[in-house]
């Protein structure tokens, strides 16, 4: 299913759980990822019912090749050549032409001022958090013409703070870049809190986080996690700016 968001002001967020697609298990059903190991057709048709029940042009939704780094790409539209390149953000000036992010417990970060028009998505692990690819992705639409008090930004579902368990060096490599995604599991052990580390980095950007996401993919079967199941599916996160679309029957809301 769709959790959708309407914004008054014009910005749109979208997040997927892993119910009401094709694929089959171990990727069931609504796996939005097309390089994980499943069926491309059923990948395909996944996307159509999602970007379908949004009233979005399946066709018209700019994906990424995400590879953990930092490289930003501006996009007027999907890529012609056919060849995803390897960035993990992406910003448009194109109203109602959707950016979509993919995740399985790294942390999607939607980003949109709809006065200037200008969208950004960005893939924030913790290898991406650490290169800077939040900073990044803000940077590159201030140039475009947006204005940080008037981005509206939200986080998706992310595997959370008290369970993304790493090694106590790891964390502590993480926490000299960005020390606000130091953090302990529930059972005592380091951690490290992506989501927080994010909203830390947007904030001295001057953007103020709107929601996060309350889901921990790790906790929640109903949504896909790596950490849990390494072969799964991939969740999708989708943001633009433009005129809301239709009410879809059966959807429901998630913030």
């Amino acid at each position: 299913m769709i959790g959708q968001q309407h914004e008054a002001s014009g910005a749109h967020f979208a997040f997927t759980d892993r119910w009401g697609g094709v694929s089959a298990a171990p990727y069931e059903e609504l796996n939005l990822g097309g390089a994980v190991g499943d069926d491309s057709a059923a990948v395909r048709t996944n996307r159509e019912l999602a970007a379908k029940s949004l009233g979005l042009d399946p066709a018209a939704v700019v994906w990424m090749n995400q590879v953990h780094g930092r490289d930003v790409a501006v996009v007027d539209g999907p890529w012609s050549s056919g060849e995803v390149p390897a960035v993990d953000a992406v910003v448009t000036t194109r109203r109602g032409l959707a950016l979509a992010v993919l995740t399985a417990d790294c942390t999607p970060v939607l980003l949109a001022d709809p006065v200037a028009g200008v969208t950004g998505a960005a893939h924030a692990g913790r290898p991406g958090l650490v290169a800077g690819v939040v900073p990044a992705v803000v940077e590159a639409m201030l140039e475009l013409g947006a204005e940080p008090a008037r981005i509206r930004a939200r986080t998706g579902p992310s595997v959370c703070g008290r369970c993304y368990e790493v090694p106590e060096a790891m964390r502590a490599a993480v926490a000299e870049v960005v020390p606000e995604a130091w953090s302990t599991t529930s059972w005592g052990t380091p951690a490290v809190d992506v989501a927080a580390g994010v909203t830390a980095q947007l904030a001295r950007h001057g953007v103020r986080i709107d929601a996060s996401s309350p889901v921990c993919t790790l906790e929640s079967t109903d949504h896909f996690s790596y950490r849990r199941d390494r072969t799964t599916g991939r969740l999708a996160s989708y943001v633009w700016c433009g005129d809301a679309p239709g009410p879809v029957a059966g959807m429901k809301a998630e913030l």
